[in-house]
């Protein structure tokens, strides 16, 4: 059988160069590569896009939409990076954990990659929503500290630079006007009428995040305690590769670090509070389970292939 040919449309950014270091080396796909002087080129592209059997597309969001509409065929199964497609119906959500979104991923043409902010949101909301825990009505406040890659190529270069601002080395809010773009998503995916008000902050190391939405138990139905709360998140991410529940005494030190899992593609629920209040936090590295690691891991289901190949857990 021929090796499925997939292509990366946007391989010099963060997330492609991300997704590229987990295929480089795999012998199962054919790796398209554009030459580098033709990566702009709307022809050279178009030639790729369609040649493929997947695509990978870490683009801005309205090249990802040009370049959907650049594909011709009807075999060309693509997976969009970008925020441009998360909430389209014609869309599938590209987050296996959630119940009965495995199957979808495996015969989608089409699969939106989630947002990294969105995922540990919705890792930790989603599952009290769909449980009626929680009332979809229900209106939330999320704080989330990331490493600074997640914030483009200028934010970038500014943290890299040697002679970088004093200010950079502190963490800072940002998106203060309470509308991120993942906003969208956070609220349609997790199953919620209204998004939550969202103050992240971006830190001075570059990979990395932990999300982190407060409760107060009187909030719940039927869950009214940190132990059944455990509970409910071990049964919905029963045998997960990828999604963990920490021990019931973590993090011991009392503290909960936002960079524990740079470079590794899983993530992790933290469930802490005491008799009145719960503090539910999920860390995940910003560039593994938030972007490249969950697309390879979209792309092994639509193709086939072990769903953790590749990934580093």
């Amino acid at each position: 059988m021929a090796k499925p040919k997939v292509y990366i449309d946007g391989k010099e950014g963060t997330t492609g160069l991300q997704i590229y270091d987990r295929l480089a080396a795999r012998e199962d796909i054919e790796l398209l590569l554009i030459d580098e002087d033709k990566r702009k080129d709307t022809a050279e592209r178009k030639k790729f896009l369609n040649e493929a059997d997947l695509v990978f597309l870490c683009l801005p969001d309205a090249a990802a939409v040009e370049a959907v509409s650049l594909i011709e065929n009807d075999h060309t199964r693509v997976i969009d990076c970008s925020t441009a497609h998360r909430t389209n119906p014609d869309w599938t959500y590209g987050f296996p954990e959630l119940h009965s979104q495995r199957e979808k991923i495996k015969t989608a043409r089409r699969v939106a990659n989630p947002g990294c902010y969105a995922t540990g949101f919705i890792s930790i909301v989603r599952p009290l929503v769909e449980k009626g825990v929680l009332p979809a009505g229900a209106k939330l406040t999320c704080h989330a500290l990331s490493g600074y890659t997640g914030a483009g190529k200028k934010a970038i270069a500014q943290y890299t630079d040697p002679e970088r601002e004093k200010e950079l080395d502190s963490p800072r809010h940002y998106a203060v006007t309470l509308a991120h773009k993942h906003l969208p998503e956070m609220a349609a995916v997790a199953g919620l009428d209204c998004p939550p008000l969202f103050t992240p902050m971006i830190c001075g190391y570059p990979q990395g995040m932990v999300v982190t939405v407060p409760l107060w138990l009187d909030q719940l139905e039927g869950a009214r305690s940190i132990e059944t709360l455990r509970e409910l998140y071990a049964g919905y991410y029963e045998g997960s590769p990828v999604v963990e529940l920490r021990p019931a005494d973590a993090p011991a030190c009392g503290f909960i670090g936002s960079n524990n899992l740079a470079d590794r593609d899983i993530l992790q629920i933290f469930v802490n509070g005491n008799d009145t209040a719960v503090m539910l936090s999920a860390r995940l590295d910003n560039l593994g389970k938030g972007a490249s690691g969950a697309a390879v891991q979209n792309m092994n289901l639509m193709l086939g292939f072990e769903e953790t190949k590749g990934l580093n857990l």
